[in-house]
């Protein structure tokens, strides 16, 4: 009897397929990556079934991919080395809500916006962002972040416990309810942004925040990126709690202009979004005004009506989507890295000149408030010159963050993608990231040839 047969008799036939378009659809993500198809996709209900399943792989040496949406950016749920894809969907229940501790229980396959919804009943909202409707057990995996990260922090800062499957079947616990902890290793940071390399995660506790009792969005442009961004280290440095502080390049305007018909000036360009309580929100708006102003704002408009503060970060979380449908056939290549604020103008323009060397089309956009900016292009696969100017770009701008200090991916992941530049960012250290792989996974069953070139 062969593994894929075990399962059927383990679960239920319809949780377990080897459907050619299933398959399909499980071999690849929203990336420029080569997709691969599993041998098999898994459906589970339970952590239980989920621990039955790893730890059958794990007897038989078969690879385990964990996957939610597929929105993933670098290659992290693609199976390229075959095996079980372990598709989460069907575990996604919000299990509860405890609104006087400001924290809520869900399984992985719950969404972000699904999870919103049911918040609103109590007055709460989950702050991490990503521009995709990821599921949340994706969103830790990656350790996501997006447009809130600036005042609210990323997806690692919410979590406050998770229930994992180890590659041997056993179930753990990392965390608990307390809102600190001096006991034992800090297992959440171990395994937020671990991509599925070192277990599946079955279950979220997760911090979430009071809706705020005012927002106020705005749209400030500017005639130079170094405007921009000393507007925002001038906004930081005066202690204004922005939530959001985002900056789209004049290109990235131009495309949000021809697709949306807005017709915005086509500039850099800063979107905002203040919050708070309403006496407190005015005065700090007449002070982001004056410092806009004092660095060089040519234009500022402020949205306080929700429709309209809705559509206008509609415009920004739609960016990548607006680039897809501009150039049908071709994939979204889209990297990110982190840079020291004060060094970020600099990255952009360097990006900027290395963009116009290689005559490529693409966009800039990024979470200034974190020094975190994007790379937006469309790539022809069936063009080898394009690839490779695309590879040549996307190694250009790592390699400068790097010598900055910064980092290959603030919140896309790692991947296939940016695995090769692994040890140059962690050094000595990338050693023992292995080392602890190799314990925690000895017969590297886990979403294997992610985060590690092995």
């Amino acid at each position: 009897m062969n593994y894929i047969e075990q399962l059927q008799q383990l679960l239920s036939h319809e949780q377990v397929t080897t459907n050619e378009v299933l398959r399909t659809q499980h071999g690849k993500d929203e990336s420029y990556h080569e997709p691969h198809l599993p041998d098999v996709v898994v459906f589970p209900k339970t952590a239980e079934e989920v621990s039955k399943i790893v730890a059958l792989a794990n007897d038989q040496r078969i690879p385990v991919v964990p996957f939610g949406l597929g929105t993933s950016l670098e290659g992290h749920v693609i199976p390229y080395k075959g095996g079980i894809s372990l598709d989460l969907s069907m575990m996604n229940a919000v299990l509860e809500v405890r609104p006087d501790d400001f924290l809520v229980k869900v399984q992985p396959g719950v969404t972000r916006s699904q999870l919103n919804k049911e918040l609103k009943k109590y007055g709460l909202f989950f702050s991490v962002d990503p521009g995709a409707d990821a599921t949340l057990g994706g969103m830790a995996a990656t350790n996501a972040s997006g447009t809130t990260s600036v005042r609210y922090g990323i997806m690692r800062d919410q979590v406050r416990d998770l229930e994992v499957v180890l590659a041997n079947g056993d179930v753990i616990h990392t965390g608990g309810l307390a809102a600190k902890s001096s006991s034992g290793y800090h297992l959440n940071g171990l395994m937020v942004g671990s991509e599925g390399t070192l277990g599946v995660i079955t279950e979220l506790t997760l911090r979430v925040y009071g809706i705020p009792e005012k927002i106020i969005a705005g749209r400030a442009t500017f005639e130079t990126i170094q405007q921009a961004v000393d507007a925002v280290v001038s906004l930081k440095q005066a202690g204004i709690p922005m939530a959001r502080i985002e900056l789209v390049d004049k290109r990235s305007i131009e495309q949000v202009n021809f697709a949306s018909g807005t017709n915005f000036p086509e500039t850099p360009t800063l979107f905002l979004e203040f919050h708070g309580n309403e006496a407190g929100l005015k005065s700090d708006v007449i002070f982001a005004t004056e410092l806009l102003n004092d660095n060089g704002c040519i234009e500022l408009a402020f949205e306080q009506d929700e429709r309209a503060r809705n559509q206008l970060w509609e415009l920004r979380h739609n960016l990548a989507y607006t680039y897809i449908h501009s150039a049908p056939g071709k994939k979204l290549m889209s990297t990110d890295v982190v840079v020291p604020i004060n060094s970020l103008p600099d990255a952009i323009q360097n990006s900027r000149e290395k963009i116009e060397s290689l005559q490529i089309d693409a966009g800039i956009v990024g979470h200034v408030g974190d020094g975190n900016y994007h790379i937006l292009l469309m790539v022809d696969m069936e063009s080898q010159k394009e690839i490779a100017r695309a590879k040549e770009l996307n190694e250009h701008v790592v390699e400068y963050a790097l010598s900055l200090g910064g980092t290959c991916t603030g919140e896309h992941g790692v991947g296939v993608g940016k695995a090769k530049y692994q040890q140059q960012e962690h050094g000595a250290a990338y050693i023992w990231m292995k080392e602890i792989k190799r314990v925690l996974d000895p017969n590297n069953i886990m979403n294997p040839g992610k985060i590690f070139i092995d």
